[in-house]
């Protein structure tokens, strides 16, 4: 993993998507767990500055479990130490490593679901969750810098629903296309979209061959 290694080509890149796709996750996590969330911002960010000072993601060994696991467990062992639960806030509050924004923090955390997931459950869930949000925002992106920015608002939602549940030729009508056309792009739509999921996938594990598991792993947590 780039993130664990300082002197590798892309490690800053790696270490801000390695930030963006977990610092929620382990907020959510901290948020169930009981911390209020002044507490959790925190603790989050202090873990981060943690994490990187000591460059403890080098000890992140894929033969010995997934790279989540082994974050979470980092973040329990954090956790335990009243030395660094006691300099939380002013380690938080001061050197900051990495850009956090937590504005809108509290709020996604109140649309997380009530009922009785575990920290580790819903830690999961939110990973799962962000992985998905960031990759519908890198293809929205990349359809805009192709100017085809009506296109994806059209057709995006053939993305998260079962296939034959929106009929083409509703959206052939509203986009003055034909419905084969529509058919096309939708199809090249969703050959692309799981191109960057598996992309941001590999972005946080240790090796290709990890990527399927991984996949797996994330639709499974959305069944939650």
């Amino acid at each position: 993993m780039q993130a664990g290694q300082p002197k590798a080509p892309g490690y800053q890149q790696a270490l801000e998507t390695l930030c963006e796709s977990y610092w929620f996750p382990l907020y959510s996590y901290l948020r169930r767990h009981g911390y209020n969330n002044q507490q959790a911002e925190d603790h989050t960010q202090a873990f981060f500055c943690r994490i990187l000072e000591k460059q403890v993601l080098r000890m992140a060994d894929s033969k010995r479990g997934k790279f989540r696991s082994f974050l979470l467990g980092t973040l329990k062992h954090f956790l335990s130490d009243e030395y660094d639960r006691a300099r939380a806030q002013k380690r938080g509050g001061g050197r900051k490593i990495l850009s956090i924004d937590f504005t809108e923090a509290e709020n996604q955390y109140a649309l997380e679901p009530a009922h009785g997931l575990s920290p580790e459950k819903l830690f999961d869930k939110s990973w799962a969750l962000t992985v998905l949000d960031r990759t519908m925002a890198h293809l929205k992106a990349e359809l805009a810098s192709q100017n085809k920015h009506e296109l994806f608002d059209h057709l995006k939602i053939y993305l998260t629903v079962e296939k034959g549940s929106i009929p083409y030729r509703d959206k052939a009508v509203e986009l003055n296309m034909t419905e084969g056309n529509v058919r096309t792009a939708v199809h090249r739509l969703r050959r692309r979209y799981r191109r960057l999921l598996r992309d941001e996938i590999a972005q946080t594990v240790a090796a290709e061959d990890q990527v399927d598991e991984e996949i797996d792993d994330l639709f499974n947590a959305l069944a939650y």
